[in-house]
């Protein structure tokens, strides 16, 4: 008997592992294309510099997936209230500063240093995690901050000029407010709330705060040759959102965790290929730095945050 029920679980196994792997296969293509989705609205963001300031594209970006979650909560009649209000606030105040700083830092520095320093949120949520909940670091996780803070070091070395220091150190505190709001996010979905309350109430913040600031600084209507690059920008970002959302829906963590990644990559490419922003050799050490502490702090919190061998077994 034992021997047929090990072999009907072997069996079982051999059935399940190219459903497994499909399933890794198409996790990881769906980040490789919000990979491409947000190198592409990194671009159009930088196009719509040249006419908008940063607030008004992050107006008609919010504005954008505003619109487009609007229609499925109103047919729906999705439920809005919710008990946890304050880290929805919390979340979408910091969310709506972290994209502002990003949209300004990829306005005036490099595409790719723009968003290397964005990337440096995982560093940041590693960080405020371990602070928040007294967690040990294991050798793996401490290594992996090290690294990305040597990065940034190498990022924000003087050869990027004292006129562009200091929209790099707002492009960086991007990335700490984006750290913050994914503890916010984190910390919803450990209460169940749904994703797409999260992502309405991100974007009516987002789209009334800076609605309101453009009302203060006399608003314009865009022209028509400038449509194009703002409902770009709204499209590419919304379409990302989803498709990360759907990689991590089918993928492995750490292997999808690891190509979000892939965004720096094609942004570097990018800047070099549309701007000629060839980067200095520190420049390109600093982001390999920080690209692998964000690959190293998602292996190591992975590690740290799963059971012993024997209590996965029991759980199975």
């Amino acid at each position: 008997m034992r021997r047929w029920s090990a072999c009907a679980v072997d069996g079982a196994m051999r059935d399940r592992e190219p459903a497994v792997s499909a399933g890794l296969v198409k996790g990881s293509l769906w980040m490789l294309a919000a990979g491409v989705l947000f190198s592409a609205m990194a671009v159009l963001v930088k196009l719509g510099a040249r006419d908008f300031s940063s607030v008004e594209l992050v107006f008609y970006r919010s504005l954008f997936g505003f619109l487009a979650i609007l229609p499925g909560v109103c047919f729906k009649r999705q439920r809005l209230r919710t008990p946890y209000w304050r880290w929805h606030l919390s979340r979408s105040v910091l969310g709506t500063a972290g994209v502002f700083l990003h949209f300004f830092a990829i306005a005036t520095l490099p595409l790719a240093t723009a968003v290397t320093l964005t990337y440096t949120a995982p560093l940041f949520l590693t960080v405020l995690t371990l602070l928040t909940f007294r967690t040990r670091p294991g050798w793996v996780l401490l290594s992996g901050i090290a690294l990305g803070f040597v990065g940034v070091v190498c990022l924000l070395q003087p050869t990027l000029g004292r006129e562009l220091l200091f929209p790099a150190l707002l492009g960086l505190m991007g990335g700490l407010c984006g750290g913050l709001a994914f503890f916010s996010t984190r910390e919803l979905g450990q209460y169940g709330e749904p994703p797409w309350r999260v992502v309405f109430y991100f974007s009516a913040v987002a789209t009334v705060a800076a609605g309101g600031w453009m009302l203060l600084h006399h608003p314009r209507l865009p022209s028509l040759a400038a449509a194009p690059v703002l409902l770009g920008i709204g499209a590419s970002a919304t379409l990302a959102q989803l498709a990360m959302t759907r990689a991590y829906k089918e993928g492995q963590v750490l292997i999808v965790g690891s190509l979000s990644y892939s965004t720096v990559a094609f942004t570097s490419l990018l800047g070099i290929v549309l701007w000629n922003e060839w980067l200095t050799p520190s420049e390109w050490v600093g982001l390999a730095l920080i690209v692998a502490s964000g690959v190293i702090a998602t292996v190591g919190s992975q590690h740290q945050s799963a059971p012993p061998t024997g209590d996965r077994c029991a759980a199975s």
